[in-house]
């Protein structure tokens, strides 16, 4: 459809697109090029009445690492009204992907940390390898997951985000399936025979009636994603970025040393 430098936007005869976050050197981490992009490919998308349904994925070992390092010393630099941007950039992302006509199929490999859950949250399914890892790692470098939250809650529920989002445990493929993150869990050598399954399913479906079964759903849905719930969360992650934790752990992250609020012998749980 068009040239991105962070992505590649790619259409099937058959009527679907595939949007492949394509920083295969970076693990596919986010940046705010990617962030802007991911937007712009969105806006094709929606504008394309000919597309019946897309499928997310990430390129190489990993669907994505979650933010890139050089974006979050950036960000650790920047003013409370430069995150708020960004922020705001993130969660019209979110927003657009949630609420795109569109069903959506994120396809997970590999690793998917931080916002990469939220992408995937945001999706109407999911499937993924038995072996991918999973993990709200936000408050192991003094953040919190607030932009994607929203999404999180509603696709795994309160008890289960509260949980990963307060411990950052990594979980696998298989427990994803179980708390809702997944669809759908496989051995990873099936994994691609699996999405042609899914494709073949989608195909089989009428695109308006999957479009209206979306606005549906969404009508009858618990109606939490205001534009009150959005600002909210926008600015928690502006504040909380600023805020002397905020700035420890990401000065800490990119040093490769602990936090202050952690002990030297902490090891990463694997």
């Amino acid at each position: 459809m068009s040239d991105f430098n962070t992505l590649e936007l790619l259409t099937d005869p058959r009527g679907f697109a595939t949007l492949w976050l394509s920083r295969e050197e970076k693990n596919n981490a986010f940046n705010a090029e990617m962030i802007r992009e991911l937007i712009l490919a969105l806006d094709k998308v929606a504008s394309d009445a000919s597309l019946r349904f897309l499928i997310v994925r990430g390129r190489g070992k990993h669907f994505s690492a979650g933010a890139d390092l050089a974006w979050m010393q950036q960000s650790a630099e920047l003013d409370y009204a430069t995150n708020l941007d960004d922020a705001r950039e993130l969660a019209e992302l979110m927003y657009n992907l949630a609420k795109l006509k569109i069903p959506t199929l994120a396809v997970v490999q590999g690793a998917a940390f931080g916002g990469a859950l939220g992408l995937i949250s945001c999706c109407d399914m999911a499937i993924g390898a038995d072996d991918a890892q999973f993990c709200l790692s936000e408050v192991r470098i003094g953040l919190a997951p607030a932009v994607i939250s929203p999404f999180v809650v509603q696709a795994i529920g309160e008890r289960a985000t509260r949980r990963y989002a307060l411990t950052a445990e990594r979980f696998g493929g298989q427990r994803a399936r179980e708390i809702g993150l997944l669809s759908e869990s496989y051995a990873s050598a099936e994994l691609e025979q699996k999405v042609e399954q899914w494709i073949d399913n989608l195909l089989l479906n009428s695109p308006a009636a999957m479009r209206a079964s979306k606005d549906l759903l969404r009508e009858v849905g618990d109606g939490s994603l205001t534009p009150a719930l959005r600002r909210y969360t926008e600015n928690a992650i502006a504040r909380i970025r600023v805020s002397p934790e905020g700035q420890e752990g990401l000065r800490a992250f990119l040093q490769k040393r602990p936090p202050s609020w952690q002990a030297e012998t902490t090891k990463e749980p694997r």
